[in-house]
């Protein structure tokens, strides 16, 4: 997913768009997420959360329970703040512009998707454990 999620970005895809692509292609989601995601690029269009952070989150909504799925939400923000810091999209992306900024997304796409691929390794592809 990494290389994947990478390949996505740098092709056009938003932050939060090559995430639920990359988990769309690795099978842990359905291909209707996708439109979802986008949305939640550019820090929900607002600056705030990390769109990256964002696609990530819906995937694990896809693939854990009510009853796991914050737990895994939690372990996702605590390594990525772990890796960058904070979660903010403006605090991560501060005095960057065009290809600088857009270079610098890249490592937070990247991160993410690392990330996201070590809470979800254990699931098997094409299937969803979300339930209410």
């Amino acid at each position: 997913m990494i290389e994947n999620s990478k390949k996505n970005y740098t092709s056009g895809y938003s932050c939060s768009e090559s995430i639920v692509k990359a988990a769309i292609d690795a099978g842990l989601c359905d291909e209707n997420l996708l439109a979802c995601a986008t949305a939640f690029s550019g820090g929900m269009s607002s600056g705030c959360l990390c769109g990256a952070i964002a696609g990530a989150q819906m995937v694990l909504g896809a693939n854990f329970d009510r009853g796991s799925v914050r737990a895994k939400a939690k372990e996702l923000v605590d390594e990525f703040v772990k890796r960058n810091k904070v979660t903010c999209c403006r605090a991560l992306t501060r005095g960057l512009e065009g290809a600088q900024r857009r270079e610098h997304c890249t490592k937070m796409v990247t991160d993410c998707a690392e990330i996201l691929e070590n809470l979800t390794k254990a699931i098997p592809a094409n299937t969803s454990q979300h339930s209410l």
